[in-house]
């Protein structure tokens, strides 16, 4: 009885979830219900997967509007109207084109017309599948009206968008939100009415007492609706199902290519080895995911054929299959990675393939995957949901309610007492959390593309973002529920430095003849890369250079590619917080703790100890200490993370686990400690072929590191660096004995260069410098190189605030002439001049010379100029301190402080907060001692709050050294950040001549 039902993917209008819709129907007693959300399709696919559990068929349609005027209610009649509702609304959405007053004649959908339209288009003519929908509130027009003759074409239309008040209330906020306007000025018409409730159908009969007709026709039109996607744990992959012409070509395809790859791979190919990959090759084949590894092949191929840098990961990385097709780098084999993690018979989903680009790279690749696979419309980016979050609605709503921006941004922060606030900001408050949650809009997931078997629009509506490719209205939990699998192409900054790296070793040493980067394994054996890990000298190398990283690697001592696989999976917050990763290191570095493992875990794990480090040790718990299958030990893996925790077979599997093992007489204690370490970690922990992917990435960028430091520092830079700012990568630089110059008008690009030692940054880095000045500069040097101001001026029209930030940053330095000479002629010539940015000068004009004195420029001067327009400065920032250190401890004397209060100074790099288990405030800190090298600091809660960090800067910090597995840190009493000396640009007092030179000393 019930055509018109939003739920809250009506986005910024809605208010219930697609489960609780479908309550309510229920308890309405209804046993067929559509959804029809506006301009959006994101909630159908679960609306019909969980209707039958609330006993009613599932109906869905679109409620197609323009803004807030609904045009027609459409409802599909089955899935090939689906697909037509599909195609008409994405088209629409994806050139932003309002939709027409008639809407087209669908051969397998219906089209409801509202009343009062009608009235408006004045539509005479109906087809097949046209309705009319008449409103309670048209019941009284209808008897006047021409179109109460066409009584086998008239519907009840009563919109259901509300449960009572209050989501009536969140509604007309969301309306608000949406409308950027203030509450009380938000129209009518902009907004739903607050009788589009739930009502009983006996109460709908009885206003439409006098029109039996249009309540028999309404029930009969749902009688006709029906839509059907298969759900069960036995459903059909709907991914592009064959590469080639038919599944046998492609089975015979994936064989010989597996072949060919075999004497690539293995200079000897052992029994062990071919019996792995017929077994892989058995199960994928009758998993039918043939196509799917194909189609991961085919991507590889095309970005060797354009020399992309990439890396495969995920739990594909377990498959030989994967390391022949050389979609990972990863060797199976010699790793012994868990084939089960990788794929088994009761897996219904295909093995997970990261594959990671360049940032520059992946955006081709992406177009290449829709070139190749979308051209019948079968591909599609995969959406994800952008929900309220609470601080975000609290700003949101205090707008739309007139609060002014102080008030707001109190709010927003959560630094007020409750009982102190008005009724207006206490009800912002409330609200807020009533919006907390609800989708906000949808937008792109960080990686996921589908490639379907039938056009996406089968399966959703599609919009298009800026990037330019389809993207459904689904995430991917909606999308594995009906059989779609994701491949997932990344964005990443390592490979781009790793590949610029390459580039500029070529260009910088010619004469250097370097290695295949794709064949890691001679890395692994490299002493002085080992030691390099060992020491935890990774600053700029992939994955291994964070504080909690070098951290880890100084702790756990490690000096082999197998121990760094494990370190890469431990540092991940599950482990950590389980407190599995103290107990790792206890263990790996002291063997005798290793018998206090569980005897049972011992077996299962033995190369960590009994301790569960990956993944598949969930898998390998399950199935050999709780005595799960394999598809129930999947399911227990996935069911840890995201959506899936709250699903009932989650739910049953957690209880059979328990039961399982009372069964077999282990105790609760015991029982209940192994399913804590589970769901602490088994959401956040990689897969060991994932670890071993990350591994191989990390010894690539170590051995550029290792050999090539400086080429290495300079990719690093130009690839928007890492953990880091690119101040601390050019540090790094100058320490492994680079040459830093700032930017110069004659050697310099857009991006920073190096030439021998010498690393010139490039104009990029410069605050306010335009990238067209940028591109005109390279452009007119061309020509030759600049000679003088008057050169420069003539060759690029610029204006004087443009030059003032070349002159000041010295890159006009190669001229001979000092910066305030050179401001001096620039300002005074450009009055005089007129350059015009846009409109070279077509003759030399004779410029003057002057006569001007001698200029002194300090040191300190450069340094604040160079803060101000590159964010750092290239000279020692202890120098910039208004008091000298009082003392020179620096880390090289920690040792000898163990156990005592020191007091030392540093320089804040970075500062990692978290919370205790009590939910209280502290931080981790990572400082840069007077000597440049790594200071690192605990901050517990107490000294958190009463010494908070002020921003970047210097600070004195005073503290006990604690050591922990051979790790030495500072635990913080005190720290204040100490001032820098009164700018001398802009001091009247400053005394040029006293002031000593600070380019003699370098951090």
């Amino acid at each position: 009885m019930f055509l018109n039902n939003h739920s809250y993917y009506s986005l910024r209008y809605g208010t219930m979830a697609e489960e609780e819709l479908l309550a309510l129907a229920q308890d309405y007693g209804c046993n067929i219900f559509p959804l029809t959300d506006i301009n959006n399709t994101s909630g159908c696919l679960n609306f019909i997967r969980r209707a039958p559990e609330y006993a009613i068929t599932p109906v869905v349609g679109v409620d197609f509007r323009n803004k807030a005027e609904q045009c027609y209610v459409c409802l599909a009649l089955n899935n090939k109207g689906f697909l037509e509702l599909n195609d008409f609304l994405s088209k629409h959405l994806h050139k932003e084109e309002q939709f027409p007053d008639i809407a087209p004649r669908f051969q397998n959908a219906i089209t409801i017309y509202p009343f009062k339209r009608l009235l408006e288009i004045e539509k005479e003519v109906f087809a097949e599948n046209e309705f009319i929908g008449v409103s309670i509130d048209d019941i009284n027009k209808l008897q006047l009206s021409k179109y109460n003759c066409f009584k086998d074409r008239l519907l009840v239309l009563h919109t259901v968008s509300f449960r009572n008040k209050r989501d009536f209330n969140i509604h007309r906020l969301l309306r608000a939100v949406d409308n950027n306007v203030l509450l009380s000025k938000l129209s009518k018409e902009q907004q739903g009415k607050l009788g589009h409730q739930m009502m009983s159908v006996s109460e709908i009969e009885k206003k439409f007492e006098d029109f039996s007709h249009i309540i028999k026709n309404t029930s009969q039109l749902l009688e006709r609706c029906g839509i059907q996607f298969d759900f069960s744990s036995n459903r059909k992959n709907q991914n592009l199902s064959t590469f080639h012409e038919s599944k046998e070509k492609d089975f015979e395809a994936l064989v010989s290519l597996c072949y060919d790859g075999l004497p690539k791979r293995y200079e000897v190919v052992s029994d062990t080895i071919q019996q792995r990959l017929k077994k892989e090759l058995s199960l994928i084949k009758h998993q039918n995911y043939v196509s799917f590894f194909l189609i991961n092949w085919r991507i590889i191929q095309y970005a060797k054929s354009k020399d992309y840098y990439y890396v495969g990961r995920g739990s594909g990385a377990n498959s030989i299959v994967a390391y022949l097709l050389e979609i990972t780098d990863v060797d199976p084999i010699e790793l012994d990675l868990y084939f089960e993690r990788f794929m088994n018979l009761y897996r219904s989903t295909p093995p997970d393939f990261d594959i990671d680009f360049s940032t520059w790279d992946r955006e081709d690749v992406t177009r290449f995957i829709f070139e190749e696979f979308g051209a019948n419309g079968q591909a599609a980016l995969l959406g994800a949901y952008v929900t309220f979050q609470y601080r975000g609605a609290v700003r949101e709503l205090s707008k739309v309610f007139g609060l002014p921006k102080y008030e707001i941004d109190k709010l927003s922060s959560g630094k007020f007492s409750y009982n102190r606030l008005d009724e207006l900001s206490k009800l912002v408050l409330r609200y807020a959390k009533y919006l907390e949650g609800l989708p906000n809009y949808v937008s792109i997931h960080a990686a996921g593309i589908l490639i379907s078997e039938k056009p996406i629009h089968y399966f959703s509506a599609t919009n298009m973002p800026p990037k330019g490719f389809p993207t459904v209205q689904f995430d991917m939990h909606i999308a594995e529920d009906v059989g779609l699998y994701k491949f997932d192409i990344l964005g990443q900054r390592g490979l781009g430095k790793i590949k610029d790296a390459i580039a500029i070793v070529k260009e910088n040493k010619p004469e250097v003849n370097l290695p295949n980067i794709h064949n890691a394994k001679p890395f692994f054996v490299d002493a002085r890369i080992n030691a390099m890990i060992e020491r935890a000298e990774c600053i700029g190398c992939f994955y291994v250079e964070s504080p909690a990283m070098r951290m880890l690697l100084k702790k756990l001592g490690v000096r082999d590619y197998l121990t760094l696989v494990a370190a890469s999976s431990i540092i991940r917050p599950g482990v950590s917080k389980s407190g599995m990763m103290r107990e790792y290191i206890l263990r790996h570095k002291n063997p005798e703790r290793r018998k206090r493992a569980h005897p049972v875990l011992w077996d299962i794990m033995p190369d960590t100890y009994g301790v569960m480090v990956y993944q598949e040790d969930v898998i390998k718990v399950a199935h050999h200490y709780a005595g799960l299958d394999l598809g129930e030990a999947d399911v227990l893996r996935r069911g840890m993370s995201g959506k899936y925790r709250s699903r009932e077979e989650f739910l049953i599997v957690k209880e059979k686990f328990i039961s399982n093992c009372r069964e077999r007489g282990e105790a609760d204690a015991v029982i209940f400690e192994v399913w804590r370490q589970i769901e602490s970690f088994a959401g956040y922990a990689f897969a060991k072929g994932h670890s071993a992917s990350y591994a191989v990435e990390s010894y690539q960028s170590l051995f550029l590191k290792c050999y090539y430091p400086l080429e290495y520092m300079v990719a690093t830079v130009n690839n928007g660096g890492g953990f880091y700012r690119a101040e601390l990568y050019l540090h790094e630089a100058k320490k492994l004995g680079g040459i830093i110059h700032p930017p110069c008008i004659n050697k310099s690009n857009i991006e920073t260069i190096i030439q021998d030692a010498d690393i010139y940054l490039g104009f990029q880095h410069l605050q306010g410098f335009e990238k067209r000045n940028m591109i005109n500069l390279l452009r007119a040097r061309v020509q030759g190189k600049f000679v003088s101001l008057d050169d420069f001026m003539e060759r690029i029209p610029m204006s004087i605030e443009q030059l003032d930030i070349l002159i000041r940053i010295d890159a006009f330095k190669s001229l001979g002439k000092d910066k305030r000479t050179l401001l001096w002629e620039a300002y005074y010539k450009c009055n005089h001049l007129a350059i015009d940015e846009l409109q070279p000068q077509l003759f030399r004009v004779g410029a003057r010379e002057f006569v001007l004195p001698q200029f002194t420029i300090t040191d300190l001067e450069n340094a604040f100029d160079q803060l101000e327009l590159l964010n750092f400065t290239m000279y020692n920032m202890f120098l910039l301190l208004e008091t000298p250190p009082t003392n020179k401890v620096l880390v090289a004397h920690l040792e000898q402080y163990k156990n005592r209060v020191v007091t030392i100074y540093g320089y804040l790099i970075t500062a990692k907060n978290t919370t205790t288990h009590k939910g209280y405030r502290m931080h981790f800190g990572t400082f840069l001692d007077q000597d440049g090298q790594w200071l690192d600091t605990v901050h517990f809660p107490s000294v958190a709050k009463r010494y908070p960090f002020r921003g970047k800067g210097i600070y004195r910090i005073t503290g006990k050294v604690v050591e922990e597995f051979d790790f030495l840190s500072v635990e913080v009493i005190k720290q204040e950040r100490m001032p820098y000396v009164s700018d001398p640009r802009f001091d009247i007092t400053y005394n040029r001549k006293a002031f000593p030179k600070l380019s003699t000393i370098t951090h």
